[in-house]
């Protein structure tokens, strides 16, 4: 099947811009302690990698970002308050949905079953600690 290459030049934009979007809110996060700074720019890395590969460089090579998503790709791990604010706003956000937003059974019990998967691989990413000696530390 033949690909429509309008179709692809718009998830191409589509994601590119989303990445941004992601890169703008990591580097709120760097500033406002409520936002997270990781989960963002691993989002903002993940649609890069997929769009442009010019600005997945970028994101990995920025002097400010890079060590975030770094840390992540090479198994140096997240830190605890990331993940337990991540953790916290994902089970927010599905049980928010689950309780209002969706009537139906069968995609409630799906919501459940894909954050607990999420909550899963989560806990299971090493953690991070302090004195590491990178600037993602902190967040």
């Amino acid at each position: 099947m033949p690909v429509n290459p309008l179709r692809k030049k718009f998830v191409k934009w589509l994601l590119v811009t989303a990445g941004f979007l992601f890169v703008a809110l990591g580097a709120v996060g760097v500033f406002l302690p409520l936002l997270p700074t990781t989960p963002f720019l691993l989002l903002a890395a993940a649609c890069f990698a997929r769009s442009s590969e010019r600005f997945y460089r970028w994101l990995l090579g920025n002097r400010w970002f890079g060590a975030y998503v770094r840390d992540y790709r090479e198994g140096r791990g997240v830190p605890v308050r990331v993940k337990i604010f991540t953790l916290a706003l994902m089970w927010g956000a599905i049980l928010l949905s689950v309780a209002f937003a969706v009537s139906n059974l069968f995609v409630r019990i799906i919501l459940v079953v894909i954050a607990a998967g999420v909550t899963l691989h989560i806990v299971s990413i090493r953690r991070k600690r302090r004195g590491g000696g990178d600037a993602a530390e902190t967040k």
